[in-house]
Protein backbone atom coordinates (compact mmCIF):
# COMPACT_ATOMS: atom_id res chain seq x y z
CA UNK A 1 0.00 0.00 0.00
CA UNK A 2 1.48 3.52 -0.84
CA UNK A 3 2.21 5.80 1.86
CA UNK A 4 -0.94 8.22 0.26
CA UNK A 5 -3.41 5.63 0.81
CA UNK A 6 -2.23 4.66 4.84
CA UNK A 7 -2.27 8.89 5.63
CA UNK A 8 -5.81 8.92 3.82
CA UNK A 9 -6.81 5.75 6.12
CA UNK A 10 -5.27 7.15 8.67
CA UNK A 11 -6.38 10.70 8.61
CA UNK A 12 -9.31 10.24 11.45
CA UNK A 13 -6.32 8.78 14.20
CA UNK A 14 -4.45 11.52 13.81
CA UNK A 15 -3.42 14.15 16.01
CA UNK A 16 -3.97 17.84 14.78
CA UNK A 17 0.02 18.19 14.40
CA UNK A 18 0.33 15.00 12.29
CA UNK A 19 -2.68 16.46 10.71
CA UNK A 20 -0.81 19.55 9.56
CA UNK A 21 2.76 17.04 9.03
CA UNK A 22 0.16 14.94 6.52
CA UNK A 23 -1.13 18.08 4.70
CA UNK A 24 2.22 18.93 3.73
CA UNK A 25 3.17 15.76 2.86
CA UNK A 26 0.20 15.05 0.40
CA UNK A 27 0.32 19.45 -0.90
CA UNK A 28 3.00 18.04 -2.74
CA UNK A 29 3.29 14.52 -2.81
CA UNK A 30 5.43 12.31 -3.16
CA UNK A 31 8.64 15.39 -2.76
CA UNK A 32 7.69 16.82 -0.13
CA UNK A 33 9.03 13.52 2.03
CA UNK A 34 11.87 13.42 -0.25
CA UNK A 35 13.35 16.44 1.30
CA UNK A 36 15.83 16.64 4.55
CA UNK A 37 14.05 15.76 7.56
CA UNK A 38 14.40 19.12 8.71
CA UNK A 39 12.99 21.02 5.89
CA UNK A 40 9.78 18.83 6.38
CA UNK A 41 10.51 19.86 10.15
CA UNK A 42 10.42 23.91 9.33
CA UNK A 43 7.40 23.05 6.46
CA UNK A 44 5.06 21.65 8.55
CA UNK A 45 5.74 23.08 11.62
CA UNK A 46 7.06 20.28 13.55
CA UNK A 47 9.53 19.08 15.47
CA UNK A 48 12.26 16.59 13.72
CA UNK A 49 11.46 13.55 16.37
CA UNK A 50 7.51 13.76 15.65
CA UNK A 51 8.10 13.46 12.37
CA UNK A 52 9.78 10.58 13.08
CA UNK A 53 7.36 9.04 15.88
CA UNK A 54 4.82 9.81 12.87
CA UNK A 55 6.80 7.70 9.98
CA UNK A 56 6.68 4.42 12.39
CA UNK A 57 3.38 5.21 12.92
CA UNK A 58 2.87 4.57 9.38
CA UNK A 59 4.58 1.04 9.28
CA UNK A 60 8.16 2.50 8.01
CA UNK A 61 10.75 1.37 10.17
CA UNK A 62 12.11 5.18 10.46
CA UNK A 63 12.75 8.53 8.04
CA UNK A 64 15.03 6.87 5.77
CA UNK A 65 12.96 3.88 5.11
CA UNK A 66 9.95 6.01 4.95
CA UNK A 67 11.92 8.27 1.88
CA UNK A 68 13.31 5.05 -0.25
CA UNK A 69 9.34 3.62 0.16
CA UNK A 70 8.33 7.25 -2.13
CA UNK A 71 11.60 6.66 -3.99
CA UNK A 72 10.08 3.15 -4.49
CA UNK A 73 6.98 4.88 -5.45
CA UNK A 74 8.44 7.01 -7.94
CA UNK A 75 10.16 4.28 -9.62
CA UNK A 76 6.85 2.21 -10.17
CA UNK A 77 5.44 5.93 -11.97
CA UNK A 78 8.26 5.94 -14.59
CA UNK A 79 7.62 2.03 -15.57
CA UNK A 80 7.47 1.04 -19.12
CA UNK A 81 6.44 -1.76 -20.90
CA UNK A 82 9.81 -3.30 -20.73
CA UNK A 83 9.43 -2.96 -17.03
CA UNK A 84 6.25 -4.01 -16.53
CA UNK A 85 7.09 -7.56 -19.08
CA UNK A 86 9.06 -8.78 -15.69
CA UNK A 87 7.15 -11.19 -13.92
CA UNK A 88 4.40 -11.31 -16.22
CA UNK A 89 2.54 -14.65 -17.11
CA UNK A 90 -0.42 -14.69 -19.43
CA UNK A 91 -3.10 -17.57 -20.33
CA UNK A 92 -1.97 -18.54 -23.73
CA UNK A 93 -4.83 -21.32 -23.59
CA UNK A 94 -7.80 -18.32 -22.97
CA UNK A 95 -5.76 -14.84 -23.34
CA UNK A 96 -9.17 -12.63 -24.33
CA UNK A 97 -10.80 -14.27 -21.66
CA UNK A 98 -7.84 -14.20 -18.75
CA UNK A 99 -7.79 -10.33 -19.81
CA UNK A 100 -11.25 -9.38 -19.13
CA UNK A 101 -10.49 -11.18 -15.75
CA UNK A 102 -8.01 -8.85 -14.85
CA UNK A 103 -9.95 -5.63 -16.49
CA UNK A 104 -12.94 -6.28 -14.64
CA UNK A 105 -11.05 -6.62 -11.39
CA UNK A 106 -9.75 -3.01 -12.14
CA UNK A 107 -13.31 -1.79 -12.38
CA UNK A 108 -14.28 -2.94 -9.63
CA UNK A 109 -11.36 -1.81 -8.08
CA UNK A 110 -11.98 2.20 -9.47
CA UNK A 111 -15.66 2.01 -8.21
CA UNK A 112 -14.09 1.24 -4.49
CA UNK A 113 -11.68 4.71 -4.96
CA UNK A 114 -14.19 6.95 -6.46
CA UNK A 115 -16.51 7.60 -3.71
CA UNK A 116 -20.22 8.92 -4.19
CA UNK A 117 -19.51 11.78 -3.03
CA UNK A 118 -16.72 12.35 -5.07
CA UNK A 119 -18.68 11.06 -8.41
CA UNK A 120 -21.72 13.62 -7.47
CA UNK A 121 -18.44 16.25 -7.25
CA UNK A 122 -17.40 16.25 -10.52
CA UNK A 123 -20.91 15.83 -12.02
CA UNK A 124 -21.41 19.28 -10.49
CA UNK A 125 -18.81 21.06 -12.06
CA UNK A 126 -18.98 19.52 -15.31
CA UNK A 127 -22.86 20.89 -15.79
CA UNK A 128 -22.26 23.67 -14.26
CA UNK A 129 -23.24 26.09 -17.09
CA UNK A 130 -20.87 29.34 -15.78
CA UNK A 131 -17.82 27.20 -16.02
CA UNK A 132 -16.03 26.62 -19.50
CA UNK A 133 -14.53 23.03 -19.42
CA UNK A 134 -11.60 22.48 -20.93
CA UNK A 135 -9.84 19.08 -21.14
CA UNK A 136 -6.54 17.57 -22.14
CA UNK A 137 -4.38 14.93 -21.88
CA UNK A 138 -1.38 13.03 -22.22
CA UNK A 139 0.56 11.02 -25.23
CA UNK A 140 -1.61 7.89 -25.24
CA UNK A 141 -4.50 8.74 -22.67
CA UNK A 142 -5.68 12.33 -25.14
CA UNK A 143 -7.79 9.86 -26.68
CA UNK A 144 -9.53 9.98 -23.48
CA UNK A 145 -10.05 13.36 -23.10
CA UNK A 146 -11.25 13.68 -26.46
CA UNK A 147 -13.80 11.02 -26.45
CA UNK A 148 -15.20 13.34 -23.03
CA UNK A 149 -14.91 16.01 -24.93
CA UNK A 150 -17.48 14.83 -27.84
CA UNK A 151 -19.79 13.24 -25.70
CA UNK A 152 -20.09 16.55 -23.27
CA UNK A 153 -20.52 18.97 -26.00
CA UNK A 154 -23.65 17.60 -26.75
CA UNK A 155 -25.29 17.97 -23.67
CA UNK A 156 -23.65 21.56 -23.02
CA UNK A 157 -21.91 24.49 -24.32
CA UNK A 158 -18.33 25.37 -23.39
CA UNK A 159 -16.26 22.36 -23.77
CA UNK A 160 -13.31 23.17 -25.27
CA UNK A 161 -10.46 20.23 -26.12
CA UNK A 162 -6.87 21.68 -26.03
CA UNK A 163 -4.62 20.36 -28.26
CA UNK A 164 -1.58 18.57 -27.77
CA UNK A 165 1.08 20.73 -29.32
CA UNK A 166 2.34 22.73 -25.68
CA UNK A 167 2.85 25.98 -28.53
CA UNK A 168 -0.86 26.35 -28.93
CA UNK A 169 -1.75 26.09 -24.96
CA UNK A 170 -1.32 29.84 -24.55
CA UNK A 171 -4.20 30.72 -26.31
CA UNK A 172 -6.38 28.55 -24.54
CA UNK A 173 -4.48 29.76 -21.00
CA UNK A 174 -5.45 32.97 -22.03
CA UNK A 175 -9.00 32.13 -22.30
CA UNK A 176 -9.82 30.77 -19.03
CA UNK A 177 -11.78 32.70 -16.47
CA UNK A 178 -12.00 32.32 -12.89
CA UNK A 179 -13.26 28.74 -12.09
CA UNK A 180 -13.10 27.03 -15.44
CA UNK A 181 -12.07 23.90 -15.32
CA UNK A 182 -9.56 22.29 -16.77
CA UNK A 183 -9.54 18.29 -16.98
CA UNK A 184 -6.01 16.98 -17.02
CA UNK A 185 -5.90 12.86 -17.90
CA UNK A 186 -2.55 11.77 -17.40
CA UNK A 187 -1.42 8.19 -16.75
CA UNK A 188 2.51 7.03 -15.72
CA UNK A 189 5.71 8.21 -17.73
CA UNK A 190 3.71 11.55 -17.41
CA UNK A 191 3.79 14.36 -19.61
CA UNK A 192 5.80 16.89 -17.65
CA UNK A 193 4.29 19.86 -20.05
CA UNK A 194 0.45 19.28 -18.34
CA UNK A 195 2.10 20.27 -14.64
CA UNK A 196 3.34 23.34 -16.43
CA UNK A 197 0.01 23.88 -18.64
CA UNK A 198 -2.12 23.31 -14.57
CA UNK A 199 0.29 25.93 -13.14
CA UNK A 200 -0.73 28.37 -16.04
CA UNK A 201 -4.60 27.44 -15.75
CA UNK A 202 -4.55 27.95 -11.69
CA UNK A 203 -2.63 31.10 -12.18
CA UNK A 204 -5.77 32.43 -14.22
CA UNK A 205 -8.16 31.31 -11.42
CA UNK A 206 -9.60 28.15 -13.24
CA UNK A 207 -9.73 25.26 -11.28
CA UNK A 208 -7.95 21.92 -12.08
CA UNK A 209 -9.75 18.24 -12.26
CA UNK A 210 -7.07 15.63 -12.81
CA UNK A 211 -7.48 12.07 -13.09
CA UNK A 212 -4.67 10.14 -12.77
CA UNK A 213 -3.26 6.55 -11.39
CA UNK A 214 -2.03 5.55 -7.62
CA UNK A 215 1.52 7.36 -8.21
CA UNK A 216 -0.11 10.95 -9.16
CA UNK A 217 0.85 13.21 -11.66
CA UNK A 218 3.05 16.14 -11.41
CA UNK A 219 -0.11 17.54 -12.84
CA UNK A 220 -2.52 17.31 -9.79
CA UNK A 221 -0.63 19.55 -7.48
CA UNK A 222 -3.27 21.97 -6.03
CA UNK A 223 -6.15 20.49 -8.45
CA UNK A 224 -9.76 21.07 -6.99
CA UNK A 225 -10.46 16.59 -7.67
CA UNK A 226 -7.82 14.63 -7.38
CA UNK A 227 -9.36 10.99 -9.36
CA UNK A 228 -7.22 8.08 -9.08
CA UNK A 229 -8.23 5.01 -10.71
CA UNK A 230 -6.44 1.62 -11.66
CA UNK A 231 -4.44 1.16 -14.36
CA UNK A 232 -2.11 -2.03 -13.63
CA UNK A 233 -3.59 -4.62 -15.80
CA UNK A 234 -0.28 -7.82 -15.01
CA UNK A 235 0.51 -7.46 -18.88
CA UNK A 236 3.32 -4.89 -20.42
CA UNK A 237 0.39 -2.23 -20.97
CA UNK A 238 -1.50 -0.23 -18.56
CA UNK A 239 -5.20 -0.62 -19.14
CA UNK A 240 -6.96 2.59 -19.70
CA UNK A 241 -10.20 0.64 -19.78
CA UNK A 242 -11.09 2.25 -15.98
CA UNK A 243 -10.62 5.84 -17.28
CA UNK A 244 -13.05 5.06 -20.39
CA UNK A 245 -15.67 3.68 -17.88
CA UNK A 246 -15.52 6.74 -15.63
CA UNK A 247 -16.22 9.08 -18.22
CA UNK A 248 -19.11 7.65 -19.82
CA UNK A 249 -20.52 6.62 -16.08
CA UNK A 250 -20.04 10.51 -15.99
CA UNK A 251 -21.97 11.31 -18.75
CA UNK A 252 -24.84 9.54 -17.87
CA UNK A 253 -26.28 11.58 -15.05
CA UNK A 254 -25.05 14.80 -16.80
CA UNK A 255 -27.32 14.03 -20.00
CA UNK A 256 -30.29 13.43 -17.33
CA UNK A 257 -29.90 16.38 -15.16
CA UNK A 258 -31.70 18.73 -17.85
CA UNK A 259 -33.08 16.26 -19.75
CA UNK A 260 -35.33 18.66 -22.04
CA UNK A 261 -32.45 20.75 -22.43
CA UNK A 262 -29.69 17.99 -23.33
CA UNK A 263 -32.85 16.73 -26.10
CA UNK A 264 -33.39 19.91 -27.29
CA UNK A 265 -29.27 20.32 -27.99
CA UNK A 266 -28.71 17.09 -29.32
CA UNK A 267 -31.83 17.18 -31.88
CA UNK A 268 -30.18 20.63 -32.76
CA UNK A 269 -26.55 19.30 -32.96
CA UNK A 270 -28.31 16.34 -35.41
CA UNK A 271 -30.36 18.86 -37.61
CA UNK A 272 -27.35 20.74 -38.00
CA UNK A 273 -25.16 17.41 -39.23
CA UNK A 274 -27.87 16.45 -41.69
CA UNK A 275 -28.88 19.39 -42.75
CA UNK A 276 -28.36 19.22 -46.83
CA UNK A 277 -25.60 21.21 -48.85
CA UNK A 278 -27.19 23.82 -51.38
CA UNK A 279 -26.30 22.12 -55.17
CA UNK A 280 -24.68 18.84 -53.10
CA UNK A 281 -27.59 15.87 -53.72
Amino acid sequence: MQIREVLARMSDQLTPAERQLASVLLADYPFAGLEPIQELSRRAHISAPSISRFVVKLGCAGFQDFQQRLVQELKEGQQSPIDLRSGVTIDSKAPLASYFERISALNKSMVESVTAGQFDRLCDLFTDPKRRIYMIGGRMSDTIAEFFARHLRQIRADVIHVPSDPELWPEYVLRMRSRDILLIIDFRRYQASLARLSVQARARKAQTIVITDKWISPAAKGATELVSVPIESGTIWDSYLPAFALVEALLVPMAERDWEATKLRISEWDKLREEPVAGVK
